[in-house]
């Protein structure tokens, strides 16, 4: 439930009797677990207070990337190349695994995504982006995936927040995208994982290659600009 999202940092957990049945577990069990998840610092049970889902966990992978990408920005472009190897692993198992409820899912994040584009926002239409792109890895039902991407999506979305409203705010962008993520979807709705696999690789190294162009004509244009002064 925690790395799923369902329940978030700082969140309380139900109450012990209302969660054992919800998990369907005795009550000596629950408590067993509850244990270990304090010991990983995964929980934190405060006296008289209940028990809480701890806050920062989320940032357990992020943290340290977002202090070398300060130090590097060239290497926001790392990240996205093991987005490469790993979204192309979520969509496969996502085409092998998703279930009508996950399929239903990532239809209905595509059409929010479709329907943010042009709304004046360009950073709401990224983070749609984003969350079509985690339904898909949710689909493939891989929670060490899940986390993994869950911290790259927050990393990138920090690191290259100018690079992606300039991404949605060009018309020769727009439409590409949108017909390879229609295609990527399409694969993972068909059962296709092979046909998901290429359709998340494809899209990923179209991503990659725009935002580098994004970030040559930054540089032609301020080389413009100190010319003019």
């Amino acid at each position: 439930m925690i790395a799923e999202g369902g329940l978030k940092p700082g969140e309380r957990l139900p109450a012990e009797r209302a969660l054992a049945t919800r998990l369907e577990v005795s009550r000596p069990s629950l408590r067993e677990a509850i244990q270990k998840l304090n010991s990983k610092g995964l929980l934190e049970t405060r006296r008289g207070g209940g028990t809480y889902v701890r806050k920062g966990i989320e940032n357990s992978l992020v943290d340290p990337l977002l202090a070398m990408l300060k130090e590097l920005p060239e290497s926001r472009f790392d990240v996205l190349e093991i987005r490469h190897a790993l979204e192309g692993t979520a969509a496969y198992y996502a085409a092998l695994r998703s279930s009508d409820s996950d399929k239903d899912n990532i239809k209905q994040k595509f059409e929010t995504m479709i329907g943010k584009h042009g709304n004046g926002e360009p950073m709401d239409e990224a983070r749609a982006d984003a969350e079509f792109h985690l339904a898909i890895v949710e689909a493939s039902h891989n929670l060490v995936l899940l986390h993994v991407m869950r911290g790259l999506f927050t990393l990138l979305m920090s690191s290259i927040s100018h690079n992606l409203e300039m991404l949605y705010t060009l018309p020769r962008v727009f439409q590409p995208l949108c017909n390879q993520h229609r295609r990527l979807m399409e694969a993972v709705l068909e059962g296709d994982p092979e046909k998901a696999r290429q359709a998340a690789q494809s899209h990923l190294v179209f991503v990659e290659e725009s935002l580098q162009q994004i970030d040559r004509e930054a540089v032609s244009n301020r080389g413009h600009l100190r010319g003019i002064k």
